[in-house]
């Protein structure tokens, strides 16, 4: 697929390792990984200097998206941040000081995407608590996107997110919130809404004409007829035959625990979950290097790799760029559906 507008990729934490697997991500370009073109948004001095610490032989060149796909052969195209900002992030040492930087690469990046000067959005991993402790009171990247695509005097779009792989794609209904909250934030209308955008999208961006769809129970055996839980019973039934009625290929609440095993997947297109772990569990555990994050219900595409800053190994050239690749051809891929 020929892509003539580059993905803009955020910074991300610039203290993790999203600028080295950027950094890795250009450095297989030409290894038959079929990467589309992409633009870093960031400080240019701060990637070359990244890239020097780990002896990653990556020539920077700063300039906009007009030119990311032209340069992208021969260099990492780096975009400056507007405001000009330098990055003095050191590997593997979070800071709210660099929390404004990681900020402005997002706010950035969606304006760029939402203007048509950028095909797609991929998003490197943040810390949210460094960016809590600058008054940051979004409950996740997620959320902070769906406000920014907000329309003026309109509310947010409600966001989906999907984490996506060949094998198994999977999104949970309630996403970052404690456990002990999810029986009162799952209702029949959060169900519906979700499975109505997953739909759509599937169909829109995914090219899949019928979309097959299950829906996990929240409670062990699907409630048991209402004897381990009502929740299932109340809320998760009446959803999915409304669904139903709606034309949705949809069937649930199914129990979890029988969900993912490979005749169960061969079943479904994507798998709904009450909770967020009951969805991540298993795709981490079946596509841990090569999962996407994929956030459905936005009018851009954003993609973003599944795995968090992993402040643990950055700056030691040692983490796996698989999944942001990953990330960036699927942006490409859907970015081609979708034209």
């Amino acid at each position: 697929m020929t892509v003539h507008r580059p993905i803009a990729l955020t910074m991300g934490d610039p203290a993790g390792i999203g600028p080295e697997i950027a950094l890795m991500a250009w450095l297989s370009r030409d290894e038959g990984a079929g990467l589309p073109p992409f633009f870093l948004i960031g400080d240019p001095d701060f990637i070359e200097a990244r890239a020097s610490s780990l002896g990653f032989q990556v020539p920077v060149a700063e300039v906009g998206p007009d030119l990311a796909v032209e340069v992208f052969p021969r260099a990492l195209p780096v975009m400056p941040l507007p405001s000009g900002t330098r990055v003095g992030a050191v590997a593997g040492r979070p800071s709210a000081a660099d929390a404004g930087a990681t900020l402005e690469s997002i706010m950035t990046a969606v304006g760029l995407v939402r203007s048509g000067e950028a095909i797609a959005l991929v998003t490197n991993p943040i810390a949210k608590y460094v960016l809590t402790s600058v008054g940051f009171a979004y409950p996740g990247h997620t959320e902070f996107l769906a406000a920014l695509a907000a329309e003026p005097g309109k509310a947010a779009p409600l966001p989906v997110m999907m984490l996506w792989s060949e094998t198994l794609a999977v999104v949970p209904v309630t996403i970052h919130v404690a456990l002990r909250r999810v029986p009162d934030l799952l209702t029949q209308d959060l169900v519906v809404q979700t499975a109505r955008i997953v739909a759509r999208d599937l169909t829109e961006r995914f090219g899949i004409p019928h979309p097959r769809l299950v829906l996990s129970g929240l409670n062990p055996h699907a409630g048991e007829a209402g004897t381990m839980g009502t929740e299932d019973r109340d809320v998760l039934e009446p959803a999915v035959a409304q669904l139903q009625d709606e034309g949705i290929d949809i069937r649930g609440p199914l129990p979890a625990d029988t969900l993912f095993h490979p005749r169960a997947r061969a079943a479904y297109d994507v798998a709904l979950t009450p909770t967020h772990d009951q969805a991540l569990i298993p795709i981490k555990t079946i596509a841990f290097d090569d999962g996407v994050n994929v956030t459905l219900g936005l009018p851009f595409i954003r993609t973003s790799p599944d795995h968090g800053t992993a402040f643990d190994i950055a700056g030691k050239g040692v983490a796996r760029p698989d999944s942001l690749m990953g990330a960036l051809r699927l942006a490409a891929r859907l970015a081609g559906q979708q034209a």
